[in-house]
């Protein structure tokens, strides 16, 4: 089981067993039809129904993402969308990736390889690439190491590793997206370059994404000021609280309990911002992780389109905008 699935549920069987000891046999049978009774409602809050990636999706996401790009690219880009998961397996992946593709192929500002072969990562490979984006590629518990999970070799996983990490810091771009933030999780190196390690999540709920800054050229999609979908509400951990990061998107929760919200927004009983996107420099290359979205619908949202593209440019070099650290500015 995940270790987010986990958390979510002990903390609700614990919940529900401490109100069970109170009540008589008669009253817990009365409570146990009702939980029966509610348990496709529930279904329904919690999770969205799986969509199929269908050729008639591509056309709807095609039609609505945008026609050019925000800048024009410097020179021909060329992406990785590396798609393998050995852990928990979003059913998204595949739809991100279509997105992710979508968008480059239509604007021009870059082309794409969508693979899950890790010879990418080898040194006479990866310099072909401009910019690598990492779609939800979890990784499995102790670990929490995903070259060592397809490769069983611990030395080899730690080399392509150090491959990743020295391409980004020779001047390359890095995008992971959603759950890729768990794919060297236990990592320090890896997750100060990309800003943080995955912590946990509670269960999907309605997030808002408000933008921090509206006249950054990447948040510049939101023409609002912020967006609502259907997500995980991540959490982050080690690297996140250095806020060594340009942050793009604060979250919030409008419909949890205050149990919840007070989990997801204190830490050590103190008030703090959870952020579900940033940018940040690492070396002379540049990391945008993309924390929306779990579900393949959200994408059905012209600005996350936009947003996302805009991202991607930064990460290629070709849209300059301020990354400077939140940690600096304050």
């Amino acid at each position: 089981m995940p270790e987010w699935e986990c958390v979510e549920r002990c903390t609700q069987c614990s919940s529900v067993a401490s109100k069970f000891k109170t009540i008589n046999p008669m009253k817990y049978l009365i409570a146990f039809l009702v939980l029966v009774l509610a348990i496709p409602t529930l279904a329904h809050v919690s999770n969205v129904k799986r969509i199929k990636l269908t050729p008639e999706w591509s056309e709807k996401i095609e039609g609505l993402a945008p026609s050019n790009p925000q800048a024009a690219p410097q020179t021909e880009r060329l992406v990785l969308i590396f798609t393998l998961m050995t852990g928990f397996e979003h059913w998204v992946t595949p739809h991100t990736a279509e997105v992710i593709r979508i968008l480059g192929e239509k604007t021009g500002a870059y082309e794409s390889v969508v693979s899950d072969d890790l010879s990418h990562f080898e040194a006479e490979n990866i310099g072909r690439f401009d910019a690598i984006i990492l779609v939800n590629n979890c990784s499995k518990r102790p670990e929490r190491n995903l070259f060592y999970d397809a490769l069983g070799d611990m030395e080899k996983a730690n080399e392509l590793e150090e491959n990743l990490i020295r391409f980004v810091e020779e001047g390359n771009g890095l995008v992971p997206v959603h759950g890729a933030i768990v794919m060297q999780n236990n990592s320090e190196p890896f997750c100060e370059m990309i800003g943080g390690a995955f912590a946990f999540h509670p269960k999907q709920t309605i997030v808002t994404g408000k933008v921090v800054d509206s006249s950054h050229p990447i948040t510049s999609a939101f023409e609002a000021g912020e967006f609502h979908h259907k997500d995980e509400p991540y959490l982050f951990k080690g690297a996140y609280y250095d806020f060594d990061f340009r942050p793009l998107l604060e979250m919030e929760l409008p419909d949890v309990d205050q149990e919840v919200r007070d989990q997801v927004f204190l830490r050590n009983g103190e008030p703090i911002k959870r952020y579900i996107s940033w940018i940040r420099s690492h070396g002379e290359g540049r990391v945008f992780y993309c924390g929306p979205a779990h579900n393949a619908q959200s994408f059905e949202d012209p600005e996350l389109l936009q947003f996302i593209l805009n991202g991607i440019q930064y990460a290629l070099g070709d849209l300059e905008c301020d990354d400077s650290p939140l940690a600096q500015q304050e």
